[in-house]
């Protein structure tokens, strides 16, 4: 039995994303106003805050506006006013329609938003926080929760100095318990602890299966005669096929710098489509490539996104804590925005805990977090979305369109429909016989790049010798079964070379997991057909560093 040392505080937030950071001020906010003191700390796993952030971002600074009022006047990065909209309508890699906005759901638009990194955003929240007493602790990966009679009492952090058999190195150092009369989770899409909460305490069975997409994003460097500072660019159709859903952006940010991605649902059927090769061959469509011509990428970096929406939402409270943002899935997808949502459900979370702290018995399950939720615009606003993805998995791409512009821009998400997507994004891949190979081009080392220099830009490490943190339920399952029925589709939804089927001597097929290439995106923790991975957080401070993303 590993002894561990024990720290109290009132409050303890996993994630240092906008969710937990957004909590993190306003119970500070608050307790300041009560002339109560909180010990509050908030974990994170990312060598420093904004390490392991990656957003779009085009930034709605509702939340904010209620959080920090006088942000501009205390130096908010948040600088790049939205100019300019296009939208278009890809027909094939030369092709695109311009949309007009008559015809496009008016969530589309982006009048007023801002073009932000949002890694360097939480690094400026970072710093209000701790301007009002919030400790911080990035490197520290949360590990595992403590649960006793049934209620979450706080969360252990990782052991440092492990090597990959599980024994001590020396440098050996064990993981600290974090103990909290409340525990905020805020790990983001698909967060390992969330995960498990959610199962423990059946949060989701009045929910539909969460759904998720992943979303690429590269920084690049461009001639300054191209660039079009606040101008906002989204596409759908090529390169994805009709029952593979998703889109494209391109977003002219300050600095003579673009950001251009793509989303993929995972939902998609086909085995061999790559999400990664897709997302390079879409910059060769004259929109994209008359831009990023003759420029430099200088960053990348990949992660999932919960897009299920207002149906997929679990039951966000239980004994001993709160689950907030892309960890509970509040994420609007109508918008492609999910800042500024999981920044008011951090500072819901906060508002239900100071009134739990200021009483002589606080209970320990805050229900009251229900309540305020359902109050709330961000309640509004993600039920005023709620068939957006369904309407699209439902009726395809272009009725599915047409019912949601007619949804948004006529009654504001008041149609007496209700659309519901009950299928596990996993359980929708076809057998590889079933489908047809897809031939993706060479990368040309211009436009387009192979996932390993892909991978260096993301600035990935992870400790030397330390236990894999991708942990397979049954190590025969990626041949036997995934192989044999799917091709493997692994080696092809991971954006950063993770896994490979070798040959050994023999001619005996192996799984090779490359888990130092891991940029943390949960892909095939949410994809795997058969359900055999799971992620847990690895080391503290490994993974990606991205500067600004």
């Amino acid at each position: 039995m590993v002894e561990r040392e024990t720290m109290e505080f009132d409050v303890v937030v996993v994630g240092a994303g906008p969710a937990g950071l957004s909590c993190a001020i306003r119970l500070a906010q608050q307790a300041q106003q009560q002339e109560k003191e909180l010990m509050i700390c908030v974990v994170e796993k990312g060598s420093e805050v904004g390490a392991h952030i990656l957003s779009g971002a085009v930034f709605e600074t509702k939340a904010l506006d209620e959080l920090l009022p006088d942000w501009k006047d205390k130096g908010a990065p948040v600088t790049t006013e939205v100019t300019t909209d296009e939208i278009y309508l890809f027909k094939d890699q030369a092709s695109a329609t311009s949309i007009p906005h008559i015809a496009v759901p008016k969530t589309f638009k982006n009048h007023g938003n801002y073009i932000v990194s949002m890694g360097n955003v939480c690094r400026w929240l970072a710093e209000q926080a701790e301007q009002l007493g919030v400790e911080i602790f990035p490197g520290f990966s949360a590990h595992s929760l403590i649960i006793e009679d049934d209620e979450v009492k706080g969360i252990v952090t990782g052991d440092m100095g492990v090597d990959k058999d599980g024994q001590p190195k020396d440098s050996y150092m064990p993981g600290m318990e974090l103990r909290a009369k409340y525990t905020v989770f805020a790990e983001g899409c698909r967060g390992h602890l969330g995960k498990q909460l959610i199962k423990q305490f059946d949060l989701d069975k009045d929910a539909t299966p969460q759904h998720y997409g992943i979303g690429f994003k590269e920084i690049w460097q461009i001639d300054p005669s191209k660039h079009k500072e606040g101008t906002v660019v989204h596409g759908t159709g090529w390169p994805l096929e009709k029952d593979t859903h998703g889109g494209s952006f391109m977003y002219h940010a300050e600095n003579n710098q673009v950001v251009v991605g793509l989303i993929i649902d995972l939902n998609y059927s086909n085995p061999y489509l790559s999400p990664f090769d897709e997302f390079q061959r879409m910059k060769h469509h004259p929109i994209f490539a008359q831009v990023l011509e003759g420029g430099e990428r200088v960053s990348y970096g990949a992660r999932a996104i919960a897009k299920g929406g207002f149906h997929s939402l679990p039951k966000m409270h239980f004994p001993g804590g709160l689950l907030v943002g892309c960890d509970a899935g509040t994420l609007n997808f109508a918008k492609i925005k999910g800042n500024h949502t999981a920044m008011k459900s951090g500072m819901l979370a906060a508002d239900c805990i100071i009134e739990a702290l200021v009483d002589e018995q606080p209970k320990a399950d805050l229900a009251s977090f229900a309540e305020k939720f359902k109050a709330s615009w961000l309640y509004e606003e993600l039920y005023q979305s709620r068939n957006f993805g369904p309407a699209i998995h439902k009726l395809g791409r272009i009725l599915g369109g047409a019912y949601n512009t007619l949804d948004q821009n006529i009654f504001s998400g008041a149609l007496p429909f209700t659309f519901k997507d009950t299928h596990h994004d996993h359980a929708m891949l076809k057998p590889a016989s079933e489908c047809d190979k897809i031939d993706y081009p060479k990368p040309d080392g211009k436009l387009s790049f192979d996932k390993l220099s892909s991978v260096f830009l993301s600035n990935t490490n992870h400790e030397e010798s330390q236990p894999c943190h991708l942990k397979l339920a049954d190590a025969s399952i990626p041949i036997s079964v995934n192989l044999e029925k799917y091709a493997e589709p692994a080696q092809r939804y991971c954006p950063a070379s993770v896994y490979e089927i070798n040959e050994n001597d023999a001619g005996e097929k192996q799984f090779v997991i490359n888990a130092q290439n891991c940029v943390h995106c949960k892909t095939c923790d949410i994809k795997d057909p058969s359900q055999n991975i799971t992620w847990v957080t690895p080391e503290g401070a490994g993974g990606p560093n991205y500067p600004n993303m």
